[in-house]
């Protein structure tokens, strides 16, 4: 059992949050969940034993094995993908070698009656009782089955590191982290850069293999699938559910009912409380029943209703103008990089007010079928935009694109238009920039912000194509049911990449799937979809 004790973070005078205890046991798997800035982030920091807190501490069994995923990282350049994830049996690998090295030295020496001849005796037969009560481990093999789960190629396995992006460099230490079977696993964010596939082998790992997890994540169902406690960070305390996210959520909304009731209550209280002793202050008959009540209102304890969800607020996109039928006609499309086929003879005919979804594994061409839609590649086939098609799209470097000398304020002033312009405080407001932070300069901004307040931008163009391209990496989860209700919203067209299965469901009702090297149409939601594939996969398994 690993224990969080009284543990307080405090920031210039402001405590993040202060007097908080709880215990994570065998089997846990909790999702730590809170709106941006709550200090999620902070506590698995803690507890990972990377910051300390202002007060109290961690206590966890001498060797206990944390592990620990944060959100941003980039693993080495010196060594191969193979050789980097081998880098979790160092321990193992190490003990082995040391054996190895020490036999070695036996078998040259002559001096058998020597201290230091004993002495390398006694060491081998330490350091092999120590390496005979590992599990005996094939590491070449768990590493490579653990690589081929996250998505790697067999080619990619004896690539340099340094070939790779962030996010593949964030899996490379996803795949060191489960490889070493820690007692506990921390993780933050992990599904940002994992395609469908890779999440549906990264539940499959935590909830059969893993002993305890503490997630943070805003992929709705992939915590829905993992967890079954959940606890919540707001307001400098926490909440405990014994619940996995969607039940939890239920009893959040009681609990902040009955909060409102208890508040509403007090409130009433104090009024008529205050009401009696303005009326009866200068009464002498009534002098000791008002002191008695002007000193209950100074030690009242006074009722906080924990901070308000307001997902309610509605985003709506401004009227598109009307395309043709057809804003979007695709036919025989082939792109090739050299030697490498990205996809062959690809088709597609999108009507309008259609909501359509790319998915398929990382590679597998999604953001170039984009980018031949946007005209900014060459390619074999067709690519027509239909009459009066106008596009709007939002890039996974959109962020990178603003301005970084405006401020948040100026960055939505410059293209609001019309009645909006009277709402831009209310519109900021809904995307979680509110009081001081609307004049904070972009280039201060972090890339969830910046992703933030590029999609607003999107929202004030009247188009009537949308394209977004991974829109919810780093937005938590009431943002993305803002954005997700627009664009339901969103009377033109719409092609969706994404891997976050929560945000497609409902959203979408055609699916492309990209994979090898051609792109196949589903006349079907993301859920018929994943249900067809995963017979699929299972097809695969018994021809195998």
């Amino acid at each position: 059992m690993i224990s969080i004790d009284n543990i307080a973070v405090i920031h210039g005078g402001h405590a993040l949050f202060s007097d908080v205890s709880f215990s994570i046991n065998p089997n846990d798997k909790i999702a730590l969940m809170g709106k941006n800035g709550a200090g999620k982030s902070t506590m698995l920091k803690i507890i990972a034993g990377v910051t300390k807190p202002s007060k109290g501490g961690v206590s966890a069994p001498k060797d206990a094995v944390i592990a620990y995923l944060p959100q941003h990282l980039l693993t080495a350049d010196d060594c191969t993908v193979f050789d980097e994830t081998a880098k979790a049996f160092a321990s193992y690998l190490g003990l082995k070698a040391e054996i190895d090295r020490l036999n070695e030295e036996l078998t040259v020496r002559t001096d058998y009656d020597s201290e230091e001849y004993y002495k390398i005796i006694e060491r081998v037969s330490e350091v092999s009782e120590k390496f005979y009560s590992i599990e005996e481990v094939n590491y070449e093999e768990e590493v490579e089955k653990v690589l081929l789960g996250l998505g790697f190629e067999r080619a990619d396995f004896q690539r340099p590191t340094s070939e790779f992006s962030g996010g593949w460099r964030m899996r490379i230490e996803l795949a060191k982290i489960l490889l070493q079977k820690p007692d506990l696993i921390l993780l933050d964010e992990p599904t940002n850069h994992l395609d469908i596939e890779s999440i549906q082998w990264l539940e499959e790992f935590l909830t059969e293999k893993a002993k305890a997890v503490v997630v943070i994540s805003h992929d709705r169902a992939f915590v829905d699938n993992i967890t079954n406690r959940t606890i919540e960070v707001t307001m400098g305390r926490i909440y405990n559910y014994k619940a996995k996210y969607s039940h939890y959520l239920e009893l959040r909304k009681e609990r902040r009912e009955q909060q409102q009731k208890q508040y509403e209550e007090q409130q009433k209280m104090i009024a008529e409380t205050k009401e009696f002793i303005e009326r009866f202050k200068g009464t002498y008959s009534k002098t000791l029943q008002v002191q008695s009540r002007v000193k209950m209102l100074e030690k009242l304890e006074l009722v906080e209703v924990d901070e308000v969800d307001t997902s309610a607020l509605r985003l709506r996109f401004p009227p598109s103008p009307r395309s043709g039928k057809y804003p979007l006609i695709v036919e025989d499309l082939s792109k090739s990089y050299g030697e490498h086929v990205v996809f062959k003879n690809a088709s597609m005919t999108i009507e309008r007010g259609q909501k359509v979804a790319f998915v398929g594994k990382n590679g597998e061409g999604k953001s170039t079928m984009i980018k031949a839609i946007m005209g900014e590649i060459d390619f074999e086939g067709k690519c027509e935009l239909g009459h009066n098609a106008q596009i709007g799209y939002f890039a996974q470097n959109q962020a990178s694109l603003l301005d970084e000398n405006l401020t948040i304020f100026e960055t939505i002033d410059q293209i609001a238009v019309g009645e909006i312009r009277s709402k831009i405080k209310d519109l900021l407001g809904a995307f979680m920039f509110s009081g001081d932070d609307i004049n904070k300069k972009v280039k201060v901004l972090s890339g969830g912000e910046k992703t933030r307040l590029a999609m607003i931008k999107l929202l004030l163009e009247p188009v009537n194509l949308l394209i977004l391209d991974e829109p919810t990496n780093h937005l938590d989860m009431r943002t993305k049911d803002i954005i997700k209700d627009a664009l339901k919203d969103f009377d033109g067209t719409l092609i969706l990449v994404s891997h976050d299965r929560d945000f497609l469901d409902g959203l979408v009702t055609k699916v492309f799937e990209f994979g090898n090297k051609r792109v196949k149409e589903h006349f079907e939601d993301i859920n018929g979809f994943l249900r067809n594939k995963k017979l699929e996969n299972l097809r695969e398994v018994e021809r195998r």
